[in-house]
């Protein structure tokens, strides 16, 4: 990366910061390493160990946090108030290419007495802010918003819900789309290779697009909205995945049961396998009577966002050292 480019990703990077620090959100600087993850069966970790100090071969296993997610809910329970991070993140087993490196900048934040909706007005007014000062006009809010079932509606040219209710039927608008998937697939696998090859390459928008409300049978930790989706949404920019965000889960009994399906999941299909803490949900049980708070929390790519702002296409392009490029002194 030469310095110009160093120069504008430390800027870049400090215009978050007074974003964030201008509305008392707290930063937070959590470990990288952890004893136990968050079970995510859609993704692969890092696996370290800690040799004991004069314990001989004794050691411990650790994972290189995929998000500081498992670090920040146990300070927002603890203390109830808004946060945010910039910190590494890693994942293995991505794909290789443009978009993508097993080490990664998470900008994540967590808002207060908010949900999913709340958290797209103030991702709007950040991307207002960063926009302005980049010169970017294609990436100010408003954003376009559109709903899952919409999308599905649209470009895939079925009813998304009413095919869910079989396996059949979901892998008969697999094929019919030419898909061509492998037979008895589930419906949330069926729904994954239809998004990635239907619907996402048609939002290839010159602006910022929302995709908002996701299936309730795509397991993730986001509050039901009382039908057949979860309050969540998913932020696109020229097809390219910049931001997830849910109304975060706060029934502990439901935090129970994602952690144990999910980790049952990751257990039967995992390459690198993790300890999960079998407690966590405890930490969404009410502490000197008050529940757990009601929030909202966004997990941004802050490397793509920076592509995004500075017009560049390649991810190696902003990243001071690309983990796949020969490192050159000269």
């Amino acid at each position: 990366m030469d310095l110009e480019m160093l120069q504008e990703r430390a800027r870049i990077i400090r215009r978050v910061r007074s974003f964030f620090d201008g509305r008392n959100y707290l930063e937070l600087d959590t470990p990288l390493l952890a004893p136990d993850l968050i079970p995510e069966s859609c993704l692969e970790v890092f696996e370290t160990r800690r040799i004991v100090p004069h314990g001989g071969h004794e050691s411990r296993p650790y994972w290189l946090v995929p998000s500081p997610e498992i670090w920040m809910k146990r300070i927002i329970a603890q203390h109830r108030t808004s946060v945010y991070q910039i910190c590494k993140c890693f994942r293995n087993g991505e794909s290789a290419g443009h978009l993508h490196s097993p080490e990664f900048t998470m900008l994540e934040y967590y808002t207060m007495d908010a949900d999913y909706t709340d958290s797209l007005v103030l991702t709007e007014d950040l991307f207002a802010y960063l926009a302005e000062s980049a010169g970017q006009k294609s990436l100010k809010p408003p954003f376009e918003r559109i709903t899952v079932a919409e999308a599905f509606d649209r470009w895939a040219g079925f009813d998304l819900f009413e095919a869910a209710e079989s396996r059949e039927h979901m892998e008969a608008e697999a094929r019919r789309l030419g898909l061509n998937p492998a037979p008895g697939l589930d419906v949330p696998v069926l729904y994954d290779l239809i998004f990635i090859h239907a619907v996402e390459p048609r939002l290839k928008r010159e602006r910022p697009v929302a995709l908002l409300d996701y299936p309730a049978f795509v397991p993730c930790l986001a509050q039901r909205s009382g039908g057949k989706t979860v309050e969540r949404w998913e932020l696109y920019f020229k097809s390219i995945e910049l931001a997830n965000c849910y109304s975060e889960e706060t029934d502990p009994a439901k935090v129970r049961g994602f952690f144990e399906s999910e980790a049952a999941a990751k257990e039967q299909s995992a390459v690198v396998k993790h300890r999960v803490d079998a407690d966590y949900w405890k930490h969404f049980l009410p502490r000197r009577g008050k529940p757990f708070p009601r929030c909202s929390g966004v997990a941004l790519g802050l490397d793509r966002l920076i592509m995004a702002l500075t017009g560049r296409s390649n991810i190696d392009d902003i990243l001071p050292f690309p983990m796949d490029r020969p490192v050159s002194l000269w």
